[in-house]
């Protein structure tokens, strides 16, 4: 049984810091690319970042320079480092391996930037 739990969301200011954990068990995430997803409301679920088996990251465009994807394969753990943080990031954020035969989503972390 997979299992995705996402840490590390909360209220920051504009300008401020948050650091997201992924940690999974029933996956080995060596074998698969970590996406980082969020949602804000009424909008729909957006891609972010990626990070491939190889190390390879790609970010959409507004958040390059700011925010940085990671992965620990010995802890089975992505991260999402965010910095300069703006209202607009506010959002619901999932990390989500892939492929796999089905879409496995964990219950998300809320990052609310304001101030």
């Amino acid at each position: 049984q997979v299992q995705l739990v996402e840490s590390g969301g909360g209220l920051v200011q504009p300008g401020g810091s948050l650091r997201l954990s992924c940690a999974a068990s029933g996956i080995d995430f060596r074998f698969y690319t970590l996406g980082w997803y969020r949602q804000a409301p009424g909008k729909e679920r957006e891609l972010v970042a990626s990070i491939s088996r190889d190390g390879s990251t790609n970010y959409i465009d507004s958040v390059k320079g700011r925010f940085t994807i990671s992965r620990d394969n010995a802890k089975n753990t992505a991260y999402l480092q965010m910095n300069s943080l703006k209202p607009e990031d506010t959002a619901v954020y999932y990390c989500k391996p892939s492929p796999t035969l089905r879409d496995y989503w964990g219950q998300g972390t809320q990052v609310t930037v304001s101030s």
